[in-house]
């Protein structure tokens, strides 16, 4: 074996998407030296197109942390949602209910912001790197990878950690005695599709339906993003453009209300799940975002969790370095998954109350109407609402 070239650091950060690259910047800005390692290019992860609400906790950190202000310009500020059932529409006014709103502004943008940042601040992100191990994690950490230029390093760190998404190499170098991993899949899933058309609605519209459920969401003036409630199984090469907009139709139509219609230019289908793992810290290894849970879209919670865990785990590390105490660092699992609990709930219940079953009788559909007539006809069910989709106090 040739011999690996040793670098150090402080905090090793596996992953450079928006989870990794945020605690880099909030590290660097406290004097603290990071790391951080990703096996995708930059390219790729730029041309990876995702969704993204951004909760107004999320938002300041983007603004007030000084990654940029890009979100108040070329964002959407949405200050409610409309939740649409039996052909009408009740909406959701977060700002009259618990006085906040949330940014239309899709993932890919949150990454290039944070990407140029730290860019701009001389930071240490290694993108395209292979052969990435991690070793140690309960005395000393260290990280054995190759980077673009096929030369091995020695990583050798105080702290690793882990925001290396769903399919995370970190957490499963936790012993399985030290860990459990709580699953819940889902019997749908979401048919997704850029199309070139005009906004059908300037809030998010959650429709659902005796066929199942849709999201009218936006992405531009010319260009919006909307689902359907598929089967996970489903092809989209079964699905023409008459046969989608029939989908839709079916779904949200009625009482002068009609989806606006044009080219479909991309579909996928998308699976979800909810994923905890527990604890999100074992030894010197710390885990956050995808890495650590994973939640359906219909809450919005996925992006916002992961910045909340890395709000966190900085102040944990800022204590250490500043304080030498271990205290935050310590309670930081417990801290975080207080919130992610409180996020699965609210995810789950959104996407049962919304979505339809495949085998469900008369009593479930109009007990399902019945929920939903709870929630618009009661300020105190639509205050619960608003503020589980704006984001808990805390992340402020």
């Amino acid at each position: 074996m040739s011999q690996r070239k040793v670098l150090t650091t402080q905090v090793a950060i596996m992953g450079a998407g928006p989870a990794g690259l945020m605690l880099s910047h909030l590290l660097a800005r406290a004097g603290i030296e990071s790391v951080v390692l990703e096996i995708r290019s930059h390219q790729e992860i730029a041309e990876t197109v995702r969704a993204g609400i951004l909760e107004a906790g999320s938002v300041n950190m983007l603004v007030d942390g000084g990654v940029s202000d890009r979100v108040l310009r070329d964002g959407h500020r949405h200050d409610g949602i409309e939740l649409r059932f039996n052909g009408e529409s009740h909406r959701i006014d977060f700002q009259g209910l618990v006085g906040e709103s949330v940014w239309l502004y899709p993932q890919t943008d949150v990454f290039l912001d944070l990407s140029a940042r730290r860019k701009a601040d001389g930071g240490d992100v290694r993108y395209a790197v292979t052969d990435a191990t991690i070793h140690d994690i309960e005395s000393k950490p260290k990280v054995w990878f190759t980077d673009a230029d096929g030369v091995e390093y020695e990583l050798r760190a105080d702290f690793i950690t882990g925001a290396d998404g769903s399919r995370s190499h970190c957490r499963v170098q936790i012993p399985e005695a030290q860990r459990k991993w709580y699953f819940h899949e889902y019997p749908f899933a979401w048919f997704g599709i850029l199309a070139e058309a005009p906004r059908s609605s300037e809030e998010l519209i959650y429709a659902n339906s005796e066929h199942g459920f849709a999201l009218i969401s936006q992405r531009t003036e010319t260009v919006q993003r909307m689902y359907f409630q598929c089967d996970p199984g489903e092809d989209v090469r079964n699905w023409d453009e008459d046969r989608i907009w029939d989908a839709f139709r079916s779904r949200v139509n009625g009482n002068g209300f009609e989806v606006k219609e044009g080219p479909v230019i991309d579909k996928t289908v998308l699976k979800f799940r909810s994923f905890v793992h527990a604890p999100m810290r074992h030894g010197n290894l710390f885990l956050a975002g995808d890495a650590a849970h994973t939640v359906p879209p219909t809450g919005a919670k996925g992006l916002n969790l992961a910045l909340n865990d890395v709000r966190v785990l900085f102040e944990g590390f800022d204590s250490f370095y500043s304080t030498g105490s271990t205290v935050l660092l310590d309670a930081y699992s417990g801290r975080a998954l207080d919130r992610v609990w409180k996020a699965q709930q609210f995810s789950y219940w959104m996407t049962s109350m919304l979505h339809t079953a495949a085998d469900a009788d008369d009593f479930s559909r109009a007990r399902q109407l019945g929920e939903l007539h709870s929630v618009v006809s009661s300020r105190h069910g639509s205050a619960y609402l608003a503020e589980a989709y704006t984001g808990w106090p805390g992340a402020r």
